[in-house]
């Protein structure tokens, strides 16, 4: 697993809608691993996937 970027305020992915996730894929898995990594390395109590880079 693996600690990702935070996107912050004023980039402009963070007024996107994001895609719809039909199936959790072996993809989609390792991101949300990530996304946990990530969330707890910075102390944080919550992550949405356009928050983080890919």
């Amino acid at each position: 697993m693996a600690i990702r970027l935070i996107v912050k305020e004023p980039d402009e992915v963070l007024h996107k809608t994001a895609k719809t996730v039909t199936k959790v894929t072996a993809n989609v898995q390792k991101l949300l691993d990530d996304m946990a990594d990530t969330m707890y390395d910075a102390e944080g109590v919550g992550l949405a996937a356009p928050q983080v880079e890919f």
